[in-house]
Parts: C-alpha cells; structure tokens; sequence
C-alpha cells in the first residue's frame, strides 16, 4: 500500500480555502483493530492529507465516547489522552513521531528504535501549528458521544535531523494511529495494520509507502 498526498496550494491565512483543500483529499480510515480481544472499543477515526511544498497538512477527524485532555505541556505523555499520531520515516534509519492529543498538546521525536528518541527542540515544536475544534484548556475525562477535529501543519524543517526544504516529491513509510491508554475505553487503533503480541505502535518495518507530488 503506497499513499498517495496531493499537492494543493491554498491561501495559508484563508481556512475556507484549506477546508476546501481537504475535501479534495480522499479520507484514510484508522480503522485496524490489532488487538481486539483486550481492546475492541474502535471509535470513529478518519485522517485527511495534502501538502502546498512548504507545509503538510494532516486533518484527523475523530468520533468517541470517551474524551480526555489532561496533558498541557508539550513532550509530555499525551498518548494517555485522547491521541492522533502520525509517524513518519524519511528512510531505513529511523522515523518522527508526532503525537497529539485532543487539545493540541504534541509529542515530537526522532527514534532509530522505541527507547531511542531524541526529542524536537523548542523552536521545531513551536514551528508545527496545531488547531482543534475542542478549547484548547485541559480536562478531565468526559463520558458521552463526542465529535473533534485535530489539524496540524507541519514545515519539512519539522525533521529536524534530515535537513529537508520541501514537501515536493517527499517519499518515504509511515502509520497513523488513534490511541487513549488511560481512558476508561482504551484502544490502540492504526491505518495499516500492526502485527505485535501487544499495543506496539513503534514499529517501523510494517509502516506502509507514503508519497507526495
């Protein structure tokens, strides 16, 4: 399975034009249920891409009925909340993990391997916009049917290891998961799917092709 991310160049400042942008774009569902005798809860999960050459847009919309958002600061463990991840390899030597949960907050790193990252630093962070439909103040868990939207734009300078300018003809691997460990419904929900005994989304070798016009 190879991925293909349209190229589109929308007014950045005009969001009707990016929402326009993003009906473009076929929906990916993240709808492989690896574990599903532990965990067979699988909310709605949907994720839109397409890229301008200086920024990639990624849309995850998302249908649960559980939320939580208890993570506020950046590069904490936001994969407890209510999470969308994406992970992309530039090559075979490793891959960026950019994890975020319903209110924005963002897990960034490099790992050659699981317990290997090294973490983006403030300024990268910073360069990676991030907008939700849902107030960007943490919460507490919330039971009942909920609807979200999670946007991130992201500049190539985000893999801050690989000196890459443009988006253009970008190829690469990656996976897309929606996750919340500490929800009173867990789930680990993927795009391609993962073959491990347990949750494990580090697993590179089984992302799927990924690639831009």
């Amino acid at each position: 399975m190879i991925l293909r991310v349209p190229r589109f160049d929308p007014d950045p400042t005009d969001d009707a034009r990016i929402d326009r942008a993003f009906g473009l774009t076929e929906p990916q569902a993240v709808a492989c249920c690896n574990w599903p005798q532990e965990y067979p809860y699988a909310p709605r999960v949907t994720f839109r891409m397409f890229h301008t050459g200086a920024r990639l847009y990624v849309r995850f919309e998302v249908e649960e009925e559980c939320t939580m958002a208890a993570v506020a600061e950046d590069q904490g463990p936001v994969w407890t909340d209510s999470c969308c991840e994406l992970f992309l390899a530039p090559d075979d030597g490793g891959y960026y993990n950019f994890e975020t949960n319903c209110i924005g907050t963002m897990l960034l790193a490099f790992r050659r391997e699981r317990n290997d990252p090294r973490y983006a630093p403030p300024e990268v962070m910073r360069s990676v916009t991030r907008t939700t439909t849902l107030p960007r103040t943490p919460f507490a868990e919330r039971r009942g049917a909920s609807a979200w939207s999670l946007t991130l734009r992201i500049p190539p300078s985000a893999l801050f290891l690989h000196g890459v300018t443009r988006w253009d003809g970008f190829r690469g691997r990656m996976n897309c998961y929606k996750c919340g460990d500490a929800l009173s419904r867990p789930h680990f929900l993927s795009w391609s799917p993962v073959a491990a005994p347990q949750p494990d989304f580090h697993r590179p070798e089984q992302f799927a092709g990924v690639r831009f016009d």
